[in-house]
């Protein structure tokens, strides 16, 4: 590659002999092929001391950047060279001939396109004067013919910021980079403006690494929009569409109208529809449920990918949307024996085997495996604190959490993105489970400042603040949760759950419902909506649709018969229906379950003696039936009162899918 196109492509098989030179850059190209980065840059220096050519100190520079000598890279990249051409008189090395050249001139290099090329005539430029403490002197005259590498070549300004990033100087990087893209208001820049090459734009990747750099000095909108202009420029630019979906930097709304707009006609006119398909079927799936399902359908039988692991687990997480863990784990583990690790899907395996109890053995030999081949990664760690968690042991689990963070701080010089996001959740999920729900709050409000695209955080803090019986403050998360993703079941139910705080019974009847129809409940997640069920059944209840709380009563005890309040709650309806028989029973259920609850022995008691006087209850209670609904009313309240309201946790660490309300 000729990064400085300075000279037009030669076909390798051109008429000519091959000079020494030739066959260096020849050892050079293959060494680098075959990973062979010393014998590379061996040649490769050897090559540039003959040719002082740009190209040359380009590929020399990458070298160096292979092995990690990146400060080495960068003083090449960033030393000066002579921009004028050679004059060249012929002689003679090693029986080939060569041209020398005075200390202004330098040479260029006709390359092919796999990073090597043939030498016109090999020829010999000495190198400008080098000064005090390794510095280039250059004479006054000399000034105007000389430039460094950076400003001379968008490649190697862009390796050369590389290298300055994985040193860790962002400011530096910044400065070589720029702010913004400088690019952009010029003829050749824009996303309808395809790679004269067929390739990835070097402008897109550099606006990618603006984005990395803008993340490491916690400067998140700024990435956002670079990332952004990054895969607007080049929709082929994945690692800059991979921030974006997996930071959750965009809102699922934002993110599908971003992706579709793009330009993928104008960019890859022959491939357009799979680049817009994979990527569809990577977005979250919240919503767009049938859209989702035919861009997997059309992966599968247009393009022949019914086993790739990314189409995969674009399966796996619809699967994992609906709550169905058990399809989800088939899924991922047919992943994971496809791919030994698989970034996106780990989490999602991890997550399933926290959810089904049989598997939490499982759970534990994946982490050890996973530390042992892979103690660098933080997924590894991550593994050890969801078992943790799943143990009920939540500040060991905190522990390990904090090692996810940790490793990514030691790796502040790559481009891994420090906000492993599943982390960062379950960590804030530990004070929750502990009833820290002080420091939960905390925790997850900063979530919600890293991954503003996300509403989980926001939901998160909503729950806490109901526990914490600070409705106004739950109202406000919730709703602007509720403004990142209307499709979330359990953000739905949780608005139920306010709904009936504040007495709106209609309304939270209708977002119980609207929450078990988006979950679509199946398999073993139908346990994890039972109680979704019962909040149902109590709001039908309030509104006196006695039949309406029957059905939801008993969907609760065909999910679970052993449910306490199910029992409890529906021996409360039959005993509003007069089927005084039928509640006797249900409470006598209830109290089998939970002996001590004195609210259903009153309850009970109550049934008992409306039993005994068949029903009047002028002759059973003093003041008749309107100072007995009274008193109903009465301990009802208490009841409520009673009432846990206090949520479960789940089997992924987050707060359970629905809340207890009575």
């Amino acid at each position: 590659m000729d990064v400085f196109q300075d000279a037009e492509m030669e076909s390798d098989n051109e008429d000519g002999e091959w000079g020494m030179v030739d066959r260096m850059r020849l050892w050079r190209h293959d060494a680098l092929m075959q990973h062979l980065y010393e014998t590379a840059a061996f040649w490769g220096d050897k090559i540039l001391s003959w040719t002082n050519d740009p190209n040359d100190a380009f590929w020399l520079a990458q070298t160096y950047f292979m092995t990690h000598q990146y400060a080495r890279a960068e003083r090449l990249l960033t030393r000066p060279f002579s921009t004028i051409a050679p004059k060249v008189q012929g002689t003679t090395m090693n029986g080939h001939e060569r041209a020398v050249a005075d200390d202004t001139t330098m040479g260029s290099l006709t390359a092919g396109a796999r990073g090597k090329g043939k030498e016109d005539d090999p020829h010999l430029v000495s190198r400008l004067p080098m000064g005090d403490a390794g510095m280039m002197q250059i004479p006054d005259q000399l000034q105007d013919s000389v430039s460094r590498l950076v400003d001379m070549s968008v490649a190697c300004r862009y390796l050369a910021a590389q290298c300055q990033v994985r040193q860790g100087n962002w400011a530096d990087a910044t400065e070589m980079l720029g702010e913004a893209n400088p690019f952009r208001h010029s003829a050749r820049s824009g996303p309808a403006v395809p790679n004269v090459d067929g390739g990835i734009k070097v402008e897109a990747s550099m606006c990618h690494l603006r984005g990395i750099l803008m993340l490491k000095l916690n400067r998140g909108d700024q990435a956002k929009l670079c990332f952004m202009e990054a895969l607007t420029l080049d929709v082929k630019c994945y690692d800059a569409f991979d921030q974006l979906v997996s930071g959750e930097m965009m809102t699922p709304d934002e993110e599908w109208e971003f992706v579709q707009g793009l330009a993928y006609r104008e960019q890859t006119q022959e491939d357009a529809d799979f680049v817009q398909l994979i990527y569809t079927s990577q977005l979250r799936k919240y919503k767009r449920a049938e859209e989702h399902a035919l861009t997997r359908r059309r992966l599968v039988q247009e393009f022949g990918l019914s086993d790739n692991p990314d189409v995969l687990f674009s399966f796996a997480d619809a699967l994992y949307a609906q709550f169905r863990w058990a399809d989800c784990y088939t899924i991922t583990t047919r992943i994971l024996g496809l791919a030994a690790i698989h970034n996106s899907t780990m989490p999602l395996h991890i997550a399933c085997m926290y959810h089904l109890n049989h598997l939490h053995s499982k759970l534990f030999i994946l982490a050890h495996e996973l530390v042992e081949r892979e103690p660098e990664n933080p997924i590894s760690w991550y593994a050890v604190g969801v078992w943790y968690l799943a143990s009920g042991k939540w500040s060991q689990a905190r522990q390990y959490f904090r090692r996810v963070h940790e490793v990514l701080f030691l790796h502040k010089t790559s481009l891994m993105d420090p906000r492993f996001g599943p982390a960062w959740i379950a960590f804030a999920h530990t004070f929750a489970m502990e009833g820290e729900h002080d420091h939960a709050v905390t925790a997850y409000s900063t979530c919600a400042r890293m991954f503003t695209g996300s509403h989980l955080p926001l939901l998160f803090v909503g729950m806490e603040q109901i526990m914490l019986s600070n409705h106004s403050l739950a109202d406000e998360a919730l709703n602007a949760a509720y403004a990142a993703c209307d499709g979330d079941p359990l953000l739905i139910n949780e608005l139920g759950v306010m709904a009936f705080t504040h007495g709106d019974y209609q309304r939270a009847a209708d977002l119980f419902q609207r929450a078990l129809e988006l979950a679509q409940v199946t398999q073993s997640s139908q346990m994890s909506w039972a109680t979704t069920f019962l909040n149902l059944g109590t709001s039908y209840r309030k509104l006196k649709n006695y039949e309406l709380a029957k059905t939801n009563y008993q969907r609760v005890l065909e999910i679970e018969p052993q449910h306490p309040q199910g029992l409890g709650f529906l021996g409360m309806v039959y005993h509003h229906l007069g089927e005084i028989d039928k509640a006797i029973v249900k409470y006598h259920e209830a109290l089998s379950i939970d002996p001590i609850n004195g609210h259903l022995v009153e309850l009970l008691n109550l049934a008992l003696e409306s039993d005994l006087c068949c029903g009047s209850l002028d002759k059973v209670y003093p003041g008749g039936e309107e100072a007995f609904r009274s008193m109903m009313s009465t301990l009802k309240t208490k009841v409520l009162d009673a009432m846990d309201k206090k949520p479960n946790m789940d089997k992924t660490g987050g707060a359970d899918v629905a809340m207890s309300i009575s």
